[in-house]
């Protein structure tokens, strides 16, 4: 929508509408500690044309090349009918549904996305949507403190192989509500979560225990396992997934020996959306029904209207804009409807063995690049445990130093996990999608030869 400035006399008017002398006043009731912030970090402001010409010159750097960049977001192939259809004016200028009688197609998307989801996941109910898959992360460990009437601690047990920004924007939103994150290492050979050290919470109280499926490095963790010990010791289970990974692996409503995980959150990137520079995207979230009073966001149900004919409704809006703040389950104030939408025609024009056939594919085409990589002398993997379609490299050198002579040669190559954790400086998270051919393999695997080779005679 068009950015209206308000003028000066418009604020003075405002102003003394509401009987405050300057905007100061207005928020004075906000301590000087938050409105005293810092801001030299925030650049200058530019014309419209400069920033028309920046943006065009950073777009210009994303186009072509290789990419083997996963790290949540994920280069697949999406349809040309998918945003063909979303971006119909029906679907594209749609916002809230808060009219029924107005909204049905929208409703009906909504609600076929959670029918999707439910199915996908093995959970009772999904909500439609959150911002992305970080923040579902952050709404779910609220949730579980709010549903875990068993414990007092607020303690919410994170593997560091959860993803480094998810943990980031968990403990954002969350550290300053009296949750308390305890951080559960990765073994250094498998690169799962170090079960000994969860052996140390036994006898403690733990709200909940986040799972990871496949974790950031791209490992599959003992999810049973994991399943079992958080609900043996009266924790609820999180778990977080790559939704197209599910095509494959086991539904998290199947996880352990008893009902499978509490909520489940994930990043629904894959399922439609272009990697688009980092957005928009939307979260997923889905949980056990005895927990759906607790959920965020909103639900989309069916039902008959007098005629018998189905209709769809809002019928469950726990949002602060629709109940007071007090009983409010999270400020989420939008939803992403339009991510959601290209999610649900993009699984229906796959289908379920669509999904599969992407998903075998990716992971096949992960392992092959993994195994022409290895070849190279000096490179090996890190972890020794199966992964799905990413998988961590140790190579000679700076992963860094590597990756920017990769990406001279138009080959981006990965990320450097040394950004993320200590000792691993070294090593480079690779991934490879359906998107890419064995030609694309091969000339990774040739420019990576050339780079490690220039840099040993330069040495």
């Amino acid at each position: 929508m068009p950015f209206i400035p308000h003028t000066e006399d418009d604020i003075k008017q405002m102003l003394a509408t509401i009987g405050a002398g300057s905007i100061d006043e207005l928020f004075s009731e906000i301590d000087t500690s938050l409105r005293d912030v810092d801001i030299s970090a925030v650049p200058t402001r530019a014309s419209e044309q400069a920033i028309t010409r920046l943006m065009q010159a950073r777009a210009q750097r994303d186009s072509g090349g290789l990419c083997f960049i996963g790290a949540g977001a994920y280069e697949h192939h999406v349809p040309a009918a998918v945003w063909e259809i979303t971006t119909r004016g029906e679907f594209y200028s749609a916002y809230t549904p808060y009219q029924p009688e107005a909204s049905q197609g929208t409703l009906q998307v909504v609600y076929e996305y959670q029918s999707m989801m439910t199915g996908l996941t093995g959970m009772d109910v999904a909500n439609a949507s959150l911002y992305d898959g970080a923040s579902a992360l952050a709404e779910a460990v609220l949730m579980a403190v709010r549903a875990n009437r068993k414990s007092k601690s607020a303690r919410i047990l994170m593997p560091e192989s959860v993803h480094p920004f998810y943990r980031q924007v968990a403990h954002n939103i969350c550290a300053n509500q009296q949750i308390v994150f305890e951080t559960i290492p990765a073994e250094a050979t498998s690169g799962r979560i170090d079960r000994d050290a969860l052996a140390a919470w036994a006898d403690e109280d733990v709200t909940a225990l986040v799972i990871p499926q496949p974790n950031f490095f791209g490992v599959l963790e003992d999810v049973d396992a994991l399943t079992d010990w958080a609900q043996n010791h009266d924790a609820l289970a999180i778990g977080v997934v790559n939704p197209l990974s599910l095509a494959l692996l086991k539904a998290p409503g199947q996880w352990g020996h008893g009902e499978g995980v509490d909520i489940v959150v994930g990043e629904g990137q894959p399922l439609g959306a272009p990697m688009a520079g980092g957005g928009p995207y939307f979260g997923i979230l889905c949980c056990r029904k005895k927990h759906v009073r607790q959920m965020p966001g909103r639900v989309v149900g069916r039902t008959t209207d007098l005629d018998g004919r189905d209709g769809y409704v809002l019928t469950l809006q726990p949002r602060e804009q629709h109940i007071r703040r007090s009983k409010a389950t999270s400020n989420i104030c939008t939803n992403q409807g339009l991510l959601v939408t290209a999610a649900t025609i993009h699984m229906s024009l796959l289908g379920a063995t669509g999904l599969e056939n992407v998903a075998s594919t990716c992971a096949a085409t992960t392992r092959d690049l993994v195994s022409r990589l290895t070849a190279i002398d000096g490179v090996e993997r890190v972890h020794d445990a199966v992964f799905f379609h990413e998988c961590a490299l140790r190579v000679p050198g700076r992963a860094q130093d590597v990756l920017e002579a990769l990406a001279a040669r138009d080959i981006f190559g990965g990320v450097d996990l040394g950004r993320f954790y200590e000792g691993m400086d070294d090593c480079v998270l690779v991934c490879a999608t359906e998107t890419k051919t064995g030609e694309d393999l091969q000339a990774y695997a040739d420019a990576l030869t050339d780079v490690l080779t220039e840099s040993s005679e330069a040495a």
